[in-house]
């Protein structure tokens, strides 16, 4: 997370270009079993919400490691990472979905989409 200013001009704390609560729920909400998609798509956005908040070892994308919260340019990385994931047919229908998820994921929280779960 990055301090930054919100909205409202006062300090809050970020994780890419979302204020941190904003994140916090949506992840509450895909891990209540809410959101669009499938299983596997919703698991995939968890999982990139998770790791931008500090909350797992390594990205899942290209498992990198970061020392804390990982900042927007990291978080950019990500995106294009999974983007090139995308593109690659040789993937599984149902871990497609995990990898569309992912994107979606890392776009909102980068500021590319603004439809959050």
């Amino acid at each position: 997370m990055t301090t930054g200013e919100d909205e409202s001009g006062s300090a809050s704390e970020r994780v890419g270009v979302r204020p941190c609560s904003e994140v916090e729920a949506a992840l509450n909400k895909l891990t209540g079993g809410q959101g669009a998609g499938s299983p596997q798509f919703r698991a995939g956005e968890a999982a990139a919400y998770e790791w931008a908040l500090g909350r797992s070892a390594a990205s899942p994308v290209t498992a990198r490691a970061v020392e804390g919260v990982p900042d927007l340019r990291v978080l950019t990385a990500e995106l294009d990472a999974v983007t090139v994931r995308l593109e690659d047919t040789g993937y599984l229908p149902g871990s497609m979905d995990y990898v569309r998820g992912l994107h979606h994921g890392f776009a909102w929280l980068c500021g590319y989409d603004t439809a959050t779960g």
